[in-house]
């Protein structure tokens, strides 16, 4: 390799094209695996006692920001179409 050596020649000038997502899929899909964090806290009392008692929060946190992700999408300001 020379000193001078251009690092044009390496760079690709073709660029990947943005992923397509169904975002209101995937916030549901989220929110539905807090919900299910959230039932098994609660079904086994022995990970929400002796000092744990703050865990079965984070799920409902988790549930609560879902939830306003997805009416944040749903009204449309959520979608990056104007950008």
């Amino acid at each position: 390799m020379s000193q001078g050596s251009n690092i044009d020649e390496w760079h690709d000038p073709v660029r990947p094209q943005p992923v397509k997502v169904d975002v209101n899929h995937l916030i549901l899909t989220g929110t539905l695996l807090w919900v299910v964090a959230l039932v098994v806290l609660l079904a086994v009392p022995s990970l929400h006692q002796d000092g744990r008692g703050w865990w079965p929060w984070v799920p409902v946190f988790g549930v609560v920001l879902g939830v306003v992700a997805w009416l944040y999408v749903r009204r449309g300001r959520g979608n990056a179409t104007a950008a």
